[in-house]
């Protein structure tokens, strides 16, 4: 019976410091395999440049966006962009110029 005594007593014992390895496991694993872990630090540079790659995009297309805008001005309307708009969405033209009929086709009919 005192051979008992004596494993219970050195059960708990180890039970704080298997404890304490248990708890510290588990955050060494997250501190390495967990979504903000040592290992996911390269995936989110892949993603950080990618994401660098289409900000820059639309940078440009913002740039080209704000151009137009300010050239559609209600005050003063730049000429050629608004005969472009105009001629672009209703299909019209002036008295000196030429339109080429394109052949019929199946889909046009």
């Amino acid at each position: 019976m005192g051979e008992t005594i004596g494993i219970r007593e050195h059960l708990r014992g180890a039970m704080v410091p298997a404890l304490c390895i248990l708890i510290s496991g588990y955050f060494a694993g997250h501190a390495l395999f967990g979504a903000t872990g040592l290992f996911a630090w390269g995936d989110y540079r892949a993603e950080q440049a990618e994401l660098g790659q289409v900000a820059a995009a639309l940078a440009v297309r913002k740039q080209s966006l704000e151009r137009k805008v300010a050239l559609l001005n209600p005050h003063h309307v730049d000429p050629d962009l608004a005969d472009e708009l105009v001629r672009g969405n209703l299909g019209v033209i002036r008295e000196d110029e030429v339109v080429v009929p394109l052949p019929e086709t199946h889909q046009n009919r």
